[in-house]
């Protein structure tokens, strides 16, 4: 497995709960997802983009300050809780990622920020709202990085990649393949023929697939597993040992007493 750096420790923030919140009246169903009707042409580069930040960023969600989701509801208004949008992928640090799953709701005035950075992946039914109506509410709401990702050779977005509300540069070195510096995730994204990856300019590699990634984590915990049965088998056999010698020792002594 690739080495890269691992992404960086973050303080908890208190989560301010205001009030109740009547989901009844709501004119949507947090519970549901949000699915658009041509959600195929984005799903599988949402997956991998989703797998890689869960893995580097969250520890696939053992990290309890760091927050990521896939169309979850996002709330921006107080006052009118039906006032929303719904990110493709949304992260935020510092955070409390339990409180905020609570309330089934990102609601910024309780979670103590907006999220860090957000990601829309473009399809035909989306592609215009992504372009306008969504970079004005990221912008307006104070979300430091709104990234677009079109996996469909820019039709969509008019740029296979975009990020920044006054564009962040794009390059194609050292491989050819494009990418943009992400300040908030301390890494590259990048797209390779249509499909998202996540680049390391510090050690100039890439991140493994989320899949490399799970499997890789996976041989590791089995590992130690084994290492910490062994080391009690091992610790086991040294008090059996030790009892054992005791008892020597003690039948020692009741011999030359009985002399």
């Amino acid at each position: 497995m690739t080495a890269t750096a691992a992404a960086p420790a973050t303080t908890m923030r208190p989560y301010h709960r205001q009030g109740t919140i009547d989901y009844a009246h709501l004119d949507f169903d947090p519970n549901e997802p949000v699915l658009k009707p041509d959600a195929m042409q984005q799903d599988l580069q949402l997956l991998e983009i989703f797998g890689l930040l869960s893995a580097h960023y969250t520890d696939f969600n053992h990290r309890p300050e760091v927050f990521l989701d896939s169309n979850a509801i996002l709330c921006y208004d107080p006052d009118d809780l039906n006032i929303r949008v719904s990110p493709d992928v949304y992260l935020a640090f510092g955070v409390d990622a339990h409180a905020i799953r609570q309330r089934k709701l990102y609601l910024p005035w309780e979670a103590g920020k907006p999220p860090d950075w957000v990601l829309e992946v473009a399809s035909v039914s989306n592609g215009r709202e992504d372009i306008g109506r969504k970079r004005a509410i990221y912008a307006r709401i104070g979300v430091p990085e709104y990234w677009r990702f079109d996996p469909q050779d820019g039709a969509y977005h008019g740029a296979k990649l975009a990020g920044g509300y006054e564009p962040i540069a794009l390059t194609t070195a050292p491989d050819g393949i494009l990418k943009g510096y992400s300040a908030v995730l301390g890494l590259s994204l990048c797209w390779d023929d249509n499909w998202p990856r996540l680049y390391d300019p510090a050690t100039n590699t890439y991140l493994e697939t989320w899949q490399q990634e799970r499997a890789a984590r996976q041989a590791a915990e089995a590992e130690r597993a084994a290492a910490e049965a062994q080391a009690a088998v091992e610790q086991a056999g040294r008090l059996a040992a030790e009892a054992r010698i005791r008892q020597l020792e003690a039948e020692l002594r009741r011999r030359q007493a009985d002399r």
